[in-house]
């Protein structure tokens, strides 16, 4: 369980290093649209990371910060450290989005680039995080990161209170995200109906497998658009059991229906939205989803900027 008042705290803590994103809404599918992609570094990441380095004890600032991250989080790491003053070493698969790179160095992070996918990332990070003396940041199996997430529903709430009883729909990846929106929504009003959806690509379906069957060992993992998404669950991490507890349904949607969604907000909305954040609108469009009224979360907006413009245009990402 992650207490309500811990999603306080760090609503307090982080309100002045964020912006207060906007809210839309779309009568034709009857359903807001939380826009992340506003935010600071472009993406949600930022408000857990805040939350949790803001938090630090100085002698865990002066070991210096290590985490692991597919881009957005590894910014948002970035930039709590440069408020801070604490140096930032990010592990990041090799086949990271260039764009997210290049915006994790130019925040000051040191980018260690791994071999592989975002598991031997990961792997690689707590290996190294292991071995020496650092403090290690997850970008889900945290507590103080998952408390930080769950801000967005309270900066929701105060300026439409009505939508606690909307569905909610949420990208999932290691879910740290959906657990604190979970948190925020089912902790403090607990004997009130609420309901959370979380969305997946197919193409990394780790959680959603855990979910359905208590195992990812026989999830596989492709190329995907929703890279922020992708990569297996750390064994024992908190997010497991607070999915279980929080979530209601959770949907697989695919990658064609992912990069619908990326051109749909464009040509809709003139939001120019990343692969991870499109999932839930994805679930719109494909009728995978059709509790309404919805709040879609637009998890963020980092998307390379050519396969964006390769998307709206109308060509084809991957055979």
């Amino acid at each position: 369980m992650i207490p309500y008042p811990w999603i306080e705290q760090a609503h307090e803590r982080i309100a002045k290093h964020i912006h207060r994103t906007p809210v839309t809404y779309d009568p034709e599918l009857n359903a807001y649209l939380k826009w992340e992609n506003h935010q600071v570094t472009g993406s949600f990441k930022v408000r857990g990371a805040l939350n949790k380095v803001l938090g630090l004890q100085p002698w865990e600032r002066e070991l210096g910060i290590v985490a692991v991250s597919a881009g957005n989080h590894g910014q948002g790491v970035a930039l709590a450290g440069q408020l801070v003053g604490a140096s930032v070493l990010v592990f990041a698969p090799e086949h990271v989005v260039p764009a997210k790179l290049e915006a994790m160095r130019a925040l000051g992070a040191r980018v260690h680039l791994v071999p592989g996918g975002y598991g031997e990332a990961e792997r690689a990070g707590l290996e190294y995080a292991g071995e020496n003396p650092t403090t290690w940041i997850s970008p889900y199996n945290d507590g103080q990161v998952i408390a930080g997430q769950g801000t967005m529903v309270l900066e929701t709430l105060m300026e439409m209170p009505d939508l606690r009883r909307a569905t909610w729909v949420v990208p999932v990846g290691g879910g740290g995200l959906i657990a604190g929106i979970g948190a925020a929504l089912k902790e403090r009003n607990s004997q009130e109906k609420t309901h959370l959806v979380g969305v997946q690509s197919v193409a990394s379906p780790f959680m959603h497998a855990l979910y359905t069957s208590g195992s990812q060992d026989n999830a596989v993992e492709l190329p995907s658009l929703a890279d922020g998404l992708s990569g297996p669950v750390e064994a024992g991490a908190i997010t497991i059991p607070l999915v279980r507890q929080y979530v209601d349904e959770l949907i697989l949607v695919s990658e064609s229906e992912i990069r619908q969604a990326i051109l749909y907000a464009w040509e809709k909305y003139h939001e120019r939205i990343e692969g991870s954040a499109a999932v839930p609108l994805a679930a719109i469009l494909s009728s995978k989803l059709v509790d309404r009224p919805a709040v879609m979360v637009i998890s963020g907006g980092n998307i390379q900027p050519e396969v964006h413009r390769e998307i709206i245009g109308g060509g084809a990402w991957m055979e």
